[in-house]
């Protein structure tokens, strides 16, 4: 029986008491270190992987230090994935070294060790990310982005107050999957008379993490209502992911709300970053 049948053979809830102290870790560094939820995920995948291979306990001794050093420890984990994932960088322009994760897990682990490891850890970590951190973590994931999205929407209309002397925009968070957040969205449903391509966003996704229709539309409308004319994925082969879409919005105001002013912005989608931006087509008629 291989691994994954063993794992899915257990009930979900056999499986997260197993794997009760990867929750604990998780759980404080989304929810008390605010670290980003889907990095965090890769962080705990990470030192899951290090005690597969060889170095005893990680995830224990992780927990046993003050709060401090463990948010060092993730920022050490941030650079030995990019070590990981990029392969164009040398090892002998590996300079700095990963010196808590040396004190704490072994005295020998440095970053030479991702990148002499790199295709054995890309798999391994892709392995532990679908059959343990997306099964055990995904509830803990997603509370942590909701509260990030109530935060963050508070922020914007606390700044709001402050540049325009007028009150913040009432919002209601609600948990997920008990209905649509609103977050004072300007009507959606206008009369107002423009081209699809004015009111279009162009989203983005990255390989390897594929991203469904129908949850590119659960979480637009989650938070920002009925924002969603029609949502255009990327045609691809059935065996094939979908790297971008096109989410035609009802009105120009949904965008001007979801991108608030920016050029270009991120979202975390069930644990995948999602890029968002506003569609430029290629080519615009030109007034005769």
């Amino acid at each position: 029986m291989t691994p994954q049948s063993s794992s899915l053979a257990v009930s979900d809830q056999e499986f997260g008491m197993f794997h009760n102290i990867d929750r604990t870790l998780y759980g404080l560094l989304v929810m008390d270190l605010w670290r980003d939820p889907v990095e965090a995920l890769q962080f705990v995948a990470l030192w899951l992987w290090l005690e597969r291979v060889g170095f005893r306990r990680v995830v224990k001794k992780i927990l046993s230090l003050p709060r401090v050093l463990i948010n060092e420890l993730a920022d050490e984990a941030f650079v030995c994935l990019n070590i990981i994932h990029n392969d164009q960088v040398s090892v002998p322009a590996l300079a700095n070294d990963v010196h808590s994760m040396q004190n704490l897990i072994h005295g020998d682990l440095c970053l030479r060790f991702f990148a002499e490891h790199r295709l054995v850890a890309t798999r391994g970590l892709a392995r532990i990310l679908n059959e343990v951190c997306m099964r055990v973590l995904r509830d803990i994931m997603q509370v942590a982005i909701e509260r990030n999205v109530a935060q963050s929407l508070a922020d914007h209309a606390r700044q709001q107050h402050q540049v325009q002397g007028q009150p913040p925009v009432a919002q209601q968070v609600v948990g997920y999957g008990h209905g649509p957040v609103d977050v004072g969205l300007p009507s959606t449903r206008t009369n107002e008379i423009v081209p699809p391509d004015d009111r279009t966003m162009f989203v983005t996704f990255s390989k390897g993490y594929p991203v469904y229709e129908w949850e590119v539309r659960d979480f637009f409308t989650k938070i920002y209502g009925d924002c969603i004319e029609s949502l255009h994925m990327q045609e691809v082969m059935l065996n094939e992911q979908s790297l971008f879409a096109r989410i035609v919005c009802r009105s120009s105001a949904a965008i001007d709300m979801i991108l608030n002013g920016c050029g270009k912005v991120k979202f975390n989608i069930n644990g995948k970053h999602v890029w968002a931006r506003k569609f430029v087509p290629k080519h615009r008629h030109q007034p005769l």
